[in-house]
């Protein structure tokens, strides 16, 4: 993983593809607050981890696929809530909600406090049928010899 060096704004915001006022907005407002160091008044800048720079580029994605903002705020807070990592997670939306999936039989959306969606996968149906029927399956019995 990448060294857990502070990135300051502007290479935070040419990292991110995003404006300094997006990024200042965000920090405001505590979407995306710079984890190493806030700026804390005259000559000293924010500086943004790794892990912060992550949040936001995945923000910026799903802004950029149409999603609105007060969304995005609210996926935000349930992962930070269950303290989901940002790594081994799927994240993915139909547009009006956002998933996280850590495994294809776990879904979660984390717009409705992280209420459970069904998953099946078919596959995984397939094999245990299959192998359900070859477990309860006889062999036929052969037919009687000159039987009418």
């Amino acid at each position: 993983m990448v060294d857990e060096q502070g990135y300051r704004v502007p290479e935070v915001c040419r990292l991110v593809g995003i404006t300094y006022r997006q990024l200042d907005y965000w920090a405001r407002t505590g979407l995306v607050v710079p984890s190493i160091r806030e700026a804390g008044g005259s000559g000293t800048q924010r500086l943004y981890s790794f892990q912060d720079l992550l949040q936001l580029r995945i923000i910026k994605r799903w802004l950029d696929t149409g999603i609105a903002l007060p969304k995005i705020r609210k996926a935000i807070e349930h992962l930070r809530e269950v303290e989901e990592p940002l790594f081994g997670v799927t994240l993915m939306s139909d547009g009006n909600t956002i998933y996280a999936m850590d495994s294809p039989e776990a879904v979660v959306d984390l717009l409705r406090k992280g209420q459970g969606v069904f998953a099946i996968t078919v596959d995984s149906v397939r094999e245990d049928l299959e192998a359900q029927i070859r477990k309860g399956r006889r062999p036929k019995r052969p037919a009687a010899a000159g039987g009418r």
